[in-house]
């Protein structure tokens, strides 16, 4: 019998590492160590700067950071006063960091001095609900040397901040007395607003309460039996405003007590290198790091056996990339599957088990998934039938922030309708065929790019590969592939006309791809994965500058 999951608060699942290992490393920030006692410290001083700012119970506050102590400090602080988090991607465009302000209802937003970011953030004060900006400083959490190098050489990189009351420096909340009576929250109050695309229109919010975040650590936790709880280190490369690295590589690893060694960026070297000086153990990613990792002739320079566990997630995992990986390493690398409505993490192969090959693994404790049918979704398909994934669990958010209709669309007594397809087979393994909007008509047919990707990864000189539907004016679409070679295969003579060759036998007539075409890069999302919105948006404007 599964022992049932215990609703906690999120705060409280750091609180009570803290307890445990307060001597113990909590972050490692680019070589200057703090430990959970100094953190645990700074979040309850952060948590009383922003209760004197004016954060009540469920008042929004923004995150705009990149992957530093401050963003675990402000994150469990905002949570331990009673306000909701809301992450932003420092790198979006003004506009977008507008409308999800605007959107959340964010007074104060918390963010780096540094030109990339603050400017964008801090045009937003006249034109928004945003009134205050709580300023880091960048040089303040550097090592000793880094840092007065950083001041020396890197003041260009610097924003111009005003003086005003409208920009807190953070050092002012980290200078407070501790918060000594944190707000009266349960775990069924909202934690996070994670914005995300959904299937649809404009980005919504989810609304992940601190039940939903605390079940879903529990289940991961539980689906790391070997985890020695105070002994693990994770490397943390995967920004933590996505919502699998918030979960996975954070709020997790931190319930392990673990020491998070935070990289602000994806640099493949400063990766490698982290790897082995800091003898990593949990190394969550996504495919195209793993990858990078496979193909860099640099990797066989270091020495990366701590590694333990590795959980793949974002996007489909490449069968060749898990193998070359492990072989590599001797690490134990498996898919899961998930998204933000659902904390995110819904299904994962065995850390301890059976990893069936394509598939995303099978429920985690306390989640159900249901296939059901395309045309009627009351209907459940049998085993070995495709059907759309519905998902119901502790990790299932509330709903959409004020958007009545998504919500409706997408949630049914429980159930979360995910937009993804995929079968069930007879041992309970689920694996994913496509997402209904990648669903590519050819004449009447259903051609799954995720298929064709497959099967193209199984040339052994392919590094990735992306498959989008094409206007077609004889079947109404087409599939089109986009290559990238592997380094090494650069002066092989290897052309469209021969990888179509190579897919002969491999996939049906339908499903050849009209074109393949190679190219040096192919477009990612912030966090590494590979994104087809914009090979789209190029076809698509071709496709209206042809002659009719």
């Amino acid at each position: 019998m599964v022992t049932p999951l215990k609703p906690r608060r999120v705060h409280d699942i750091f609180d009570e590492s803290a307890r445990k290992y307060g001597n113990r490393p909590c972050i490692d920030f680019l070589g200057r160590i703090y430990d959970y006692d100094e953190i645990s410290q700074q979040v309850d001083k952060v948590a009383e700067g922003f209760h004197q700012l004016g954060v009540r119970k469920g008042d929004k506050v923004g995150l705009c950071l990149p992957n530093t102590p401050y963003y675990v400090v402000c994150y469990y602080a905002v949570l331990k006063c009673g306000g909701v988090v809301v992450n932003f991607n420092p790198l979006y465009a003004k506009r977008e960091i507008a409308f999800q302000i605007n959107d959340a209802g964010v007074r104060i937003m918390v963010t780096l001095n540094l030109k990339q970011i603050y400017p964008k953030v801090a045009d937003c004060l006249d034109e928004t609900s945003l009134r205050r900006i709580v300023v880091c400083e960048m040089s303040d959490i550097l090592p000793p040397v880094k840092s007065v190098l950083f001041s020396l050489f890197k003041r260009s990189e610097l924003a111009d901040v005003p003086h005003d009351l409208r920009n807190i420096p953070y050092s002012r909340l980290a200078n407070c007395p501790p918060l000594q009576k944190p707000c009266e929250t349960s775990p069924d109050d909202l934690a996070v607003l994670q914005y995300t695309g959904g299937t649809t229109g404009r980005p919504k919010g989810a609304m992940l309460t601190h039940a939903n975040l605390s079940a879903n650590v529990e289940q991961l936790t539980r689906w790391m039996p070997s985890a020695k709880p105070g002994q693990e280190v994770t490397l943390c490369v995967l920004p933590f405003f996505h919502v699998f690295a918030m979960t996975v590589a954070m709020n997790t690893s931190i319930n392990l007590g673990a020491e998070l060694v935070l990289q602000p960026r994806f640099e493949l070297e400063a990766l490698l290198k982290a790897l082995e000086k800091k003898k990593v153990t949990i190394f969550p990613g996504v495919p195209t790091i793993y990858t990078a990792i496979n193909n860099s002739f640099e990797t066989v320079k270091y020495n990366l056996s701590s590694i333990r566990c590795c959980i793949s997630g974002g996007a489909p995992l490449p069968v060749e990339v898990k193998h070359q990986f492990e072989d590599l390493t001797g690490a134990k690398l498996v898919e899961g599957y998930g998204l933000s409505e659902a904390s995110p993490v819904c299904t994962c192969n065995p850390m301890e088990g059976e990893n069936r090959e394509g598939s995303i693994g099978i429920p985690m404790p306390g989640c159900e998934i249901d296939i059901r049918s395309l045309e009627d979704r009351s209907r459940s398909m049998p085993d070995g039938e495709k059907g759309e994934l519905f998902v119901r669990g502790p990790q299932v958010m509330t709903g959409y922030w004020q958007n009545p209709d998504e919500t409706a669309a997408c949630l049914n007594d429980g159930w979360l309708a995910t937009g993804d397809v995929g079968y069930r087979d007879k041992d309970g393994y689920l694996f994913l065929v496509d997402r209904l909007k990648d669903v590519i008509m050819c004449g009447g047919y259903n051609v799954y790019p995720r298929a064709i990707e497959e099967a193209l990864y199984l040339h052994p000189d392919i590094a990735e590969v992306t498959v989008i539907g094409v206007p077609d004016s004889y079947r109404g679409q087409a599939p089109k592939a986009f290559v990238r070679l592997k380094d090494t295969a650069k002066d092989k003579a290897i052309t469209s006309d021969t990888l179509r060759s190579f897919l002969e036998d491999k996939i049906s007539r339908i499903e050849m791809p009209r074109e393949i075409e190679l190219r040096d890069e192919l477009p990612k999302t912030m966090v590494g994965k590979l994104s087809k919105k914009e090979l789209i948006d190029e076809e698509r404007l071709k496709s209206s500058t042809r002659p009719q």
